[in-house]
């Protein structure tokens, strides 16, 4: 089976609402005042985009974690190691003004992509597991454009 399974797409996309709405409040001020007013300032701009987008990593290194424990011997324990990266990327790699933030989550997502590529190539992700992460990893790095450009 290489469709994705609808609630997992769905899902995903609906994780990507926290990404695009800080996009959209970095390119509409006005946007951003009303988020401002409304939900806070924590919940918009390149705030909730680069404080999203670390949590999303770290999500992202449990779901790793689940395919390294489908692993046995040494591959479990490579997959153990590289599936914690993300998280300690987002940790150590998010300072620094929202510019430079921007620029490692990109890269922190793209790298992320690649290891899903790994595993998936092992054989520990689902079949759809690329056509999904691909799309996804796609449009986050389409959201922080605003951040960087």
């Amino acid at each position: 089976m290489t469709t994705i399974p609808r609630s997992a797409l769905l899902l995903g996309l609906a994780g990507l609402i926290p990404f695009f709405w800080g996009a959209l409040t970095v390119l509409r001020p006005e946007l951003a005042e009303w988020g401002t007013m409304t939900i806070g300032p924590r919940f918009v701009g390149p705030h909730v985009q680069l404080f999203y987008g670390a949590v999303i990593l770290s999500f992202m290194s449990g779901v790793l974690w689940g395919f390294a424990t489908k692993a046995t011997g040494r591959a479990a324990t490579a997959g153990y190691i590289l599936s914690v990266i993300p998280a300690l990327w987002a940790f150590f790699m998010t300072g620094g003004g929202p510019t430079g933030a921007a620029v490692n989550l990109i890269v922190g997502f793209l790298g992320l992509l690649m290891l899903d590529w790994h595993f998936w190539q092992m054989g520990l992700a689902p079949k759809w597991w690329m056509r999904l992460r691909g799309l996804l990893t796609a449009l986050v790095v389409l959201s922080f454009l605003p951040l960087v450009l």
